[in-house]
Parts: structure tokens; sequence; C-alpha cells
């Protein structure tokens, strides 16, 4: 039986394209010198400032600020990485996130349930608290940590096994749900169910060989906890 969800934020919770292309098209105009130098920017963290689309392998899907900061910072002479990193972070608190789903409701029938709930992030944990806050869903979470955290980042399991000790789970009674490797391959590597959504960028032919399900989105998580009841 499962007692936890520990859920990704970003494409998971959020949904991807939805909450962090509008932030990306901001947030590069706002640091280039002119609108060549934001197009050049996006490229450098793989996303196309003409359509707001963000390619698989771009490093604001799954890595961490500091990554992000280390692609932009080499187009910002004058800026050091630490000073690129604290900018994005900065921004990030302020950006809008989109829900994937209604989620105070669905979190709420969630823990009704009976389960724990935790949030593993490799954003940091401030944005990640305030993107929370933003919609009213603090309360719900037994967890949160961000790659900041003192429990490294995913792919790594530190974030999915602290969820475990901190409420007393047993990793294999947990599900970590996600929308891309990092997510699945952190919560494997715990020892966890893993489940995979379709609200990031990685498609089900990338996610379902290391996946034990993937579902459109959180919504379909409750009928799908239901099938493991017992």
């Amino acid at each position: 039986m499962i007692h936890g969800v520990i859920f990704d934020k970003d494409g998971t919770l959020f949904d991807f394209r939805r909450s962090w292309g509008a932030w990306a098209t901001g947030f590069l105009r706002q640091i280039a010198r002119e609108e060549g130098h934001a197009a050049a920017l996006g490229q450098a963290i793989g996303f196309d400032l003409a359509t707001g689309v963000f390619a698989p392998d771009s490093p604001v899907i799954a890595a961490t600020a500091a990554d992000i900061a280390a692609a932009l910072a080499p187009l910002l002479p004058g800026q050091s990485l630490a000073s690129v990193e604290d900018r994005i972070n900065a921004a990030a608190t302020l950006a809008v996130m989109v829900p994937a789903v209604p989620l105070r409701p669905l979190l709420q029938g969630l823990r009704a349930g009976g389960l724990r709930l935790g949030l593993a992030t490799n954003d940091t944990e401030a944005p990640a608290r305030a993107h929370l806050a933003a919609h009213d869903l603090t309360d719900l979470f037994d967890f949160v940590a961000g790659h900041d955290s003192g429990h490294g980042a995913k792919p790594g399991p530190g974030m999915c096994l602290a969820f475990a000790q901190a409420t007393g789970l047993s990793p294999g009674r947990v599900v970590m749900v996600g929308d891309s490797l990092h997510d699945l391959h952190a919560g494997r590597a715990a020892g966890m169910i893993c489940v995979a959504v379709l609200t990031g960028v990685a498609p089900a032919a990338v996610l379902g060989p290391h996946a034990d399900a993937v579902l459109p989105d959180i919504g379909a998580l409750p009928g799908w906890l239901a099938t493991r009841a017992g």
C-alpha cells in the first residue's frame, strides 16, 4: 500500500510550457543588451525566443539555477556566475506558475486519504516555497526541498530519501511523480515507485521505459492510486 507521494514541481504540479515559457521570454529580454542578444541567450539555454519553445535538453527543464547561470554567464561579460545565479533566483521567485490541474482540491483529497505529501525540485527552495504560497498550497506539504536544501539535486536520490526519513515512511511505499528522467531516476535510486506525467517537455516514449506508470497529468493520480490500494 502507498503511504506517501513526493512531487516534482515544474512540469508536474505546474504546466512547464505555460509557466516557464513566459518567464524565460521576460527574463532574457530583461538581462539582454538587445533583442538579438536575448535570442542568443535563449539559444544558450535551449529556448527559442521567437516561438517560446524549449529544447528537450534545456537546462531550464530539470537542472539547477547554477546550471542555467553557467550556460548564460559566458554571454554576459562583466557579470560573475554568482550574480547571474542570483538574478535567476530572484526572477524565478516572481514567476507566475500555471497549475497543471486544480491543485488544492487534488492535494486535499490525497491528504484526506491518509497520504503524506512532499515536494522535490531542482529549483532553489525559496522560489519553490513562493510558488506554493502563491497558490495557497504550503500547508498541504509535509516536506519541501530544493537543490540547495542540503540533500543534493536530482537525479540523485537525496531529496526523495530525506522525505521518507522526515515522514517515517519506507521508500518502497512512496510514489515519486515527475515529468523528467531526472525525477524518475531520483525516485528509482531511492527505491520508490515512479510515475511519469506528460505536462512537461518529455514525451511518453522517453519516460515510459523508466516509469511504473505514465499519466497525462497529476489529475489522473487518484484513479491510478486506487488501482494500487489493498
